[in-house]
């Protein structure tokens, strides 16, 4: 690994702590997908770390995929099914260790934590300046707001609109959960590719149009997945719908893409 190589994934590992953090403190949800893809906008790649392996993952990616293992060992990250949460440790190490250097020293030698940082509740900066900004805004004098003239009395009955009549929506009984298990799914985040039952995997159901979507960042290649439902095996579906059938094709060009599944056809719906 170069020595920009080795910065950068140093950068993006804190990045991960970080952003991990930040939901923590804000209340906001992130798989680890987005937190990896988050990581990765705050630190872009370089070109030879944006360069495609064989499997069609940036070389960075795989970089940082692998080095969080780091993040792991040091009890700063945990890894699980329900994805990536940071525990106090983690906490306390963002502000152990603001910049880089020290981070990445203390990470690559296994230094604990200093027993005296505690763990913090909000990002200090962030806090200070919005604090600051509130106060500044309290303080500034308020204009006061011009008279309006007061609206005319009408005399006619204004009438009321006829009441529109409800929308139908068909509704189908659905599964309790639709995963894409495939070769991509260590790309948003999983622990492990053609594994259903990792939240990353899950797809979202939209009870208006009755299917299931999954949208996500992934580099350009062809890959392959399956739909399976309830987090198992046990009832899957491949291409044209058939169960157990063969498996389902994207050849994608990079960037973000949209999946969608509908429970009616056991197929992927196209457009």
């Amino acid at each position: 690994m170069g020595a920009n190589t080795a910065e950068n994934t140093n950068l993006r590992l804190k990045a991960v702590l970080d952003i991990l953090a930040e939901g923590v403190w804000s209340g906001a949800t992130l798989n680890a997908g987005e937190v990896l893809a988050e990581s990765i906008a705050r630190v872009p790649f370089t070109d030879h770390e944006a360069e495609l392996l064989s499997g069609g993952i940036p070389r960075g990616h795989k970089t940082l995929t692998s080095a969080s293992a780091k993040l792991v060992k040091a009890g700063w990250l945990v890894k699980g099914r329900s994805g990536w949460t940071i525990p106090d440790d983690g906490l306390r190490a963002t502000v152990a260790f603001p910049d880089v250097a020290a981070f990445a020293t203390a990470l690559d030698a296994g230094t604990p934590v200093p027993a005296d940082v505690a763990v913090p509740t909000a990002p200090p900066v962030k806090a200070q300046a919005k604090k600051a900004a509130a106060t500044k805004r309290a303080a500034a004098p308020k204009k006061a707001a011009p008279a309006k003239a007061a609206p005319a009395v009408k005399k006619a009955t204004t009438r009321k609109a006829p009441a529109k009549a409800a929308s139908v929506v068909e509704t189908l009984p659905q599964p309790d959960a639709v995963a894409i298990a495939g070769d991509f799914n260590t790309i948003l985040g999983a622990a492990e590719d053609w594994a259903p039952q990792y939240d990353e995997a899950q797809m979202q159901f939209n009870p208006l149009v009755q299917v299931w979507t999954l949208t996500a960042e992934l580099p350009a290649g062809v890959y392959t997945y399956k739909i399976a439902l309830n987090r198992s095996w046990e009832e899957n579906y491949g291409a044209f719908g058939v169960r157990d059938g063969a498996n389902h094709e994207l050849n994608h060009d990079g960037g973000p893409v949209t999946i969608t599944y509908s429970h009616e056809t056991r197929d992927i719906v196209i457009g």
